[in-house]
């Protein structure tokens, strides 16, 4: 992988800054997920629908800790930074903007149009 060693550390201290922040937020959806819904009929009208939203939320939030995990990981093994579809090295911008990154963006690209 073409990254400096600096360049590496500072992704993997975001790295785990965005697992500690993501992480945080998962156990705060719990925990209010624990609470009782309000006796007031239509106070519980709302708080169901407060509850898919922050389903969505916690999802995506434990989506993201996934992807941050197995990014970590790639840096540990040293495959971080090479393109899952083609092998070549994910761009320097691309991880910057990214750092969870598995594909460089041409392949990225032709990923989301596979799927669309």
């Amino acid at each position: 992988m073409g990254l400096a060693t600096d360049n590496l550390k500072r992704i993997e201290e975001l790295l785990h800054k965005q697992n500690v922040i993501l992480s945080k937020r998962v156990d705060l959806i719990h925990e209010h997920a624990r609470n009782p819904l309000n006796a007031d009929s239509s106070e519980q009208a709302a708080e169901l629908g407060n509850i898919s939203v922050v389903s969505a939320l916690e999802s995506d939030a434990v989506t993201e800790l996934a992807e941050i995990d197995a990014a970590l990981q790639r840096l540990a093994n040293g495959s971080y930074g090479t393109c899952i579809s083609c092998g070549e090295d994910i761009g320097e911008g691309r991880l910057k903007a990214r750092p969870a990154s598995t594909e460089c963006l041409e392949c990225a690209e032709d990923s989301q149009r596979r799927q669309t």
